[in-house]
């Protein structure tokens, strides 16, 4: 896969990592798509370097999906105990 195959994936896992997750995010929708990108690249790494399972060789697979997903709702729930609710 390549880098935009990631950047694709990370934005459709930080659109569901903001499903799974509602509640206003301090950065709006650019801060989540932004954290999405940065959960699948920080997903992605994880599962290939600790869990012994590369998710670059293929787009479809749930390794992969699961990954990005689950750094991107990492990600944004440290964001939110990060920052909080600044947008009142």
């Amino acid at each position: 896969m390549g880098i935009i195959s990631w950047i694709i994936l990370g934005l459709l896992a930080g659109a569901i990592a903001k499903f799974l997750l509602p509640g206003r995010d301090p950065g709006g929708f650019i801060g989540t798509t932004v954290i999405g990108v940065a959960g699948a690249f920080i997903g992605g790494w994880i599962s290939a370097r600790w869990l012994d399972h590369p998710v670059a060789k293929n787009f479809y697979d749930g390794a992969t999906w699961a990954s990005a997903i689950g750094g991107a709702l990492v990600l944004l729930i440290a964001y939110r105990i990060l920052f909080g609710n600044s947008r009142n």
